[in-house]
């Protein structure tokens, strides 16, 4: 995949919409491409969080630990990001991530992406917004739960 099919992939992400190519250029450039097989480990739960991902092409399963052992929660497709958490609140991986299908994957690390943020604030707020609305489904998700209307 070339720089330029990976800026135009970086567009289709939501979080990078309202990105100019400039910065979307530099985001590319300081990424390295991935590709993980059906099946394969992207992280997993509880290890250190090194970089955040952004999903180009595929879907990956998001599964956190339980009583009952590992359990899916969610499912992420192509134009996402993931990962970020675990680089932004410097915690561990909140959950594992395994490929759904065959993935192309843009990965970026801790120090570049908080680079990005800081020299970039206007990718720091889609940041914050993407997270303000994860938590809120999550919160949703968790009442649901909670009052019996989720299995």
């Amino acid at each position: 995949m070339s720089l330029e099919t990976e800026v135009e992939a970086l567009r289709k992400v939501p979080l990078f919409r309202g990105i100019d190519e400039t910065k979307l250029r530099l985001l590319a450039f300081i990424s390295d491409r991935m590709e993980f097989q059906e099946g394969e480990r992207l992280c997993t739960q509880g290890e250190e969080g090194d970089s955040a991902f952004i999903i180009l092409q595929g879907s990956a399963d998001v599964l956190v630990q339980t009583p009952d052992g590992e359990r899916k929660v969610a499912d992420v497709k192509e134009n996402s990001i993931v990962g970020e958490i675990a680089i932004l609140c410097d915690v561990p991986r909140t959950a594992t991530l395994i490929a759904a299908s065959n993935m192309d994957v843009l990965t970026v690390s801790k120090d570049d992406f908080l680079k990005l943020l800081k020299e970039f604030p206007d990718i720091s707020l889609e940041v914050m917004r993407t997270l303000a609305l994860r938590l809120e489904r999550t919160t949703r998700d968790l009442a649901a739960a909670r009052s019996g209307a989720v299995d």
